[in-house]
């Protein structure tokens, strides 16, 4: 074979590995990273699910009784105390790592007038409260908010139901206006008893305790079927 054949030889293979290396290196350029790490986007708010339309999250009203509280989540504490076997004091990841979620879609309904169709997203407050232990004793669930606002429940309203705290509405981490990083969903109660920005979670044998709005009037019970004045 002469000198020719084997440059015409050695110019196939030069352009045959050119090829196969610019065919790898396509969905690396494309990636735009060989290192094979993921970058999070943040959440895209869904506004329908399973069939249902949903409110916007901007459809609920930015209410506090002394303004938006800011709560930085790496400083954050959840205490579930008062009538317990034992007080759990829980980060804010130890509560989603290590509790199951729930899904499901409820109505606020404000007794300003608006309401508002959401998916929440959180955990049980019955799986907090059974960690922690129900004294015999306990008939009353006290919520207590970072601003001090309160609102009370009977023991079984929250044993008895699927009743969560969640930290996400519409797929999106609750914004501060809406509670972050925890907020009741009150099912079937009017929006006083969603209380936002929870930081405490106490057993109490007093069923005639008074939150903030209940002590000016409102409706202990808070029942969406009853007027909302006491």
């Amino acid at each position: 074979m002469n000198a020719p054949s084997y440059r015409v030889i050695a110019l196939a293979i030069a352009v045959v590995l050119i090829v196969l290396g610019v065919i790898f290196l396509i969905p690396v350029f494309r990636s735009g990273s060989s290192s094979g790490t993921t970058t999070s986007l943040a959440a895209v708010e869904v506004r329908t699910y399973q069939g249902q339309d949903l409110s916007s999250i901007s459809d609920v009203s930015e209410n506090a009784i002394i303004g938006t509280q800011y709560v930085n989540e790496s400083d954050y504490q959840l205490t579930v105390t008062g009538l317990t076997l034992k007080t759990e004091n829980l980060t804010y990841r130890e509560i989603l790592d290590n509790h199951q979620h729930y899904s499901k879609v409820v109505t606020l309904d404000c007794v300003e007038g608006w309401s508002a169709k959401i998916l929440w997203e959180g955990v049980l407050v019955r799986d907090l409260i059974n960690e922690a232990g129900a004294d015999p004793r306990a008939n009353t669930v006290i919520f207590h908010a970072t601003d001090g606002y309160t609102t009370s429940f009977p023991l079984s309203y929250v044993m008895d139901n699927d009743i969560i705290i969640a930290y996400k509405m519409n797929n999106v981490t609750l914004p501060a206006a809406n509670g972050f990083p925890f907020r009741l969903v009150a099912e079937d109660k009017w929006g006083y008893k969603w209380i936002k920005w929870i930081d405490e979670i106490e057993l109490s044998d007093n069923p005639n305790y008074q939150g903030y709005w209940e002590q000016r009037g409102y409706s202990e019970s808070g029942n969406l079927n009853e007027s909302q004045y006491g």
